[in-house]
């Protein structure tokens, strides 16, 4: 019997599936979500509840190419009601991930619309992602597990020491996630930021998990030998 059992979460030898259910995870508010305790859900279920989380980011690039950044942030404040109030109309209750987006795209945005001043949206990501980080590094001081054994531990039994070094570096992630997008926003122009942010942010993540998922098979194959 492995000493660190992944059966559970779905790992099948190959790092692709796992870098997948990783990133699956990754948003999970809390263990009491409904799709942690229920991971095999249907593959429709599944692709549309991907489709629910990443509408509003597709919605808001594509009216910026077909408008500009006002009209677009518009778009995406009112995307972003859609999915929380879809979500809550499908599951009857809400997420806190999509709960938060929320309230800064109404904030942020509003202010971008209010001020006629683009820097406000700017902000949004790098907010949302220090947001992040203060929760990641918060938790190691909040009780015996850190945030991602608490969303991630009943799938996968991994020693404290590699739960720690996984939730620093989620937190340190974050933080460079907030900082780049900072850069490229008052660096280049609008048109560059908006291409970062639909594919420089999302790719930087895939690329993030990938990485995790490899040393985290090597570190399960090591210790099931």
């Amino acid at each position: 019997m492995d000493r660190y059992p992944i059966k559970d979460f779905g790992y099948d030898g190959k790092e692709g599936a796992l870098t997948l259910k990783l990133l699956y995870h990754l948003f999970l508010p809390d263990k009491n979500n409904e799709r942690l305790r229920n991971f095999k859900e249907s593959a429709k279920v599944r692709r549309m509840k991907l489709l629910i989380d990443f509408f509003p980011i597709v919605l808001f690039f594509t009216a910026f190419k077909l408008y500009d950044i006002y009209v677009a942030t518009a778009v995406l404040i009112v995307a972003s009601l859609l999915q929380t109030t879809i979500h809550w109309l499908v599951h009857r209750k809400f997420e806190t991930m999509h709960l938060v987006t929320l309230v800064l795209v109404c904030v942020f945005g509003g202010l971008t619309l209010l001020l006629h001043d683009e820097t406000f949206i700017k902000w949004k990501p790098t907010v949302i992602n220090w947001l992040f980080a203060a929760a990641f590094i918060g938790s190691q001081f909040i009780g015996e597990k850190n945030l991602l054994q608490r969303m991630m531990g009943d799938h996968m039994v991994l020693p404290a020491a590699i739960w720690l070094r996984l939730n620093i570096a989620w937190t340190l992630f974050f933080i460079a996630l907030g900082i780049a997008n900072l850069y490229v926003a008052f660096n280049f122009d609008t048109a560059t930021w908006v291409n970062f942010k639909m594919f420089g942010l999302l790719g930087a993540t895939f690329v993030f998990i990938m990485g995790q998922s490899i040393y985290l098979a090597r570190y399960m194959e090591d210790k099931s030998t």
